[in-house]
């Protein structure tokens, strides 16, 4: 059986919110090519939003009803990058030795 910290955290979450992990060493296979397709929308997704809060928070004029919009927006962003952020960094874990 796979240890834990092997388990790679995938993209999305089970139907309670829980995370979900997956446990292969092909880092080709279907499951891992479609978890890397789905990171790399997340961060476009949040990098688009960046742009966008950029330029919204710049205007003096932006309704309070679109601000409101853009946090959820970003919040959500946030939270999917943080969990590739997680998940990359523990497949680095696994994958380099440790340096001392």
């Amino acid at each position: 059986m796979t240890a834990q910290n092997e388990l790679r955290l995938l993209p999305w979450s089970g139907p309670d919110g829980k995370p979900c992990y997956l446990s292969t060493d092909d880092r080709g296979g279907y499951m891992s090519r479609l978890a890397d397709n789905i990171e790399s929308e997340q961060l476009d997704t949040a990098a688009e939003l960046l742009r966008q809060a950029s330029e919204t928070l710049g205007d003096e004029h932006a309704d309070p009803q679109d601000m409101q919009h853009l946090a959820k927006e970003l919040t959500g962003a946030l939270r999917n990058v943080l969990r590739v952020a997680t998940s990359r960094g523990r497949l680095l874990e696994v994958s380099e030795p440790h340096r001392i």
